[in-house]
């Protein structure tokens, strides 16, 4: 995939999307550009979640009409593998537990996987100090079972930490800081933050408190499947304030 770098990088259009059935997002557009970040609100239930595995090519999902493009191209003709391999990210609700595969050995192999090459050990120990220092990531950290046991603060500094190595062109967040306190919150920030100016990205989020820390170009609102208003920054601190029953009526 040939990538133009600093144009659209993701279009959506009039997408409808069913699960088991049953209509989940109900005609939704949006397109997005490097170096933009695009925060989407809503309550659960919404459809928040539901776009983003459809982004990444979750087959429980089923895109009825509708199109996506990637950098020009139909999304629905690259596998998940290779959406991955073409820049694409998505940082988890609820991040797996793998159970006797050390945090290093996976960090190797997921830059491995995602590259389609075997990368150098000194420069992946390059790479994995700079990146664990951005995120103040002590190295005992690598020893450990991927999230097995892990606090729900550690689990999302994980998922960052892998976003900060992959560099991707297009990064998916859901919910990147649900059960984070603020100091955690302002070092997953950081990590965010770093790779925003080469890559659009979609913040899912309930908070305007991520926010803060990661400044959003657009904010969107998300109700039964329908983005039904979008805004600037100054709309999720109206969301802050005053919920989403005034939003209803749009729906």
């Amino acid at each position: 995939m040939v990538r133009d770098m600093a144009g659209e990088i993701l279009n959506i259009s009039n997408l409808h999307v069913s699960v088991e059935g049953t209509e989940i997002i109900k005609g939704l557009s949006l397109a997005i550009s490097k170096g933009e970040v695009h925060a989407i609100m809503g309550r659960n239930g919404s459809g928040k979640s539901t776009l983003a595995n459809v982004l990444m090519g979750h087959p429980a999902y089923q895109i009825t009409s509708g199109e996506i493009s990637y950098y020009g191209q139909p999304l629905e003709e690259l596998e998940v593998f290779e959406r991955a391999r073409a820049g694409m990210f998505l940082s988890f609700q609820y991040p797996s537990v793998l159970p006797g595969v050390k945090v290093g050995t996976f960090l190797k192999k997921s830059i491995e996987a995602v590259r389609g090459e075997a990368v150098k050990q000194k420069d992946f120990r390059n790479q994995l100090k700079a990146a664990m220092a951005l995120l103040d990531m002590d190295r005992s950290f690598l020893s450990r079972y991927v999230n097995d046991g892990f606090s729900g603060g550690e689990k999302k500094r994980l998922e960052i930490l892998q976003l900060v190595l992959l560099q991707p062109s297009l990064a998916i967040l859901d919910e990147t800081d649900s059960g984070l306190d603020i100091d955690a919150l302002k070092i997953v920030s950081k990590g965010i933050n770093q790779v925003i100016p080469q890559a659009g990205c979609i913040v899912i989020t309930h908070y305007q408190r991520l926010l803060e820390h990661v400044k959003a170009d657009y904010v969107h609102v998300m109700i039964d499947g329908k983005i039904v208003k979008s805004g600037g920054p100054d709309l999720a601190h109206k969301l802050e304030e005053q919920g989403y029953d005034w939003l209803e009526a749009k729906a």
